[in-house]
């Protein structure tokens, strides 16, 4: 399922953070699902992602694009 959202938290040291989707969920993310490669996403970006369910059982977001 896809997810439209907002980086909501990204912590550069731990390389993870969550996404606040559109209709007040949140997903728990690490950069390394960020599609472009870059490793860094700043608070405040507006993403799709696709949901998934991640190794802890929660739902996680991978796939991540940001959107302009």
């Amino acid at each position: 399922m896809n997810v439209l959202g907002v980086v909501e938290l990204f912590d550069g040291r731990r390389g993870d953070g969550f996404i606040r989707s559109d209709d007040g969920g949140q997903f728990y993310f690490h950069c390394v699902n960020i599609a472009d490669g870059s490793r860094v996403i700043e608070a405040g970006t507006r993403v799709r992602a696709r949901r998934d369910v991640g190794l802890q059982g929660r739902d996680d977001a991978v796939a991540i694009e940001k959107l302009t």
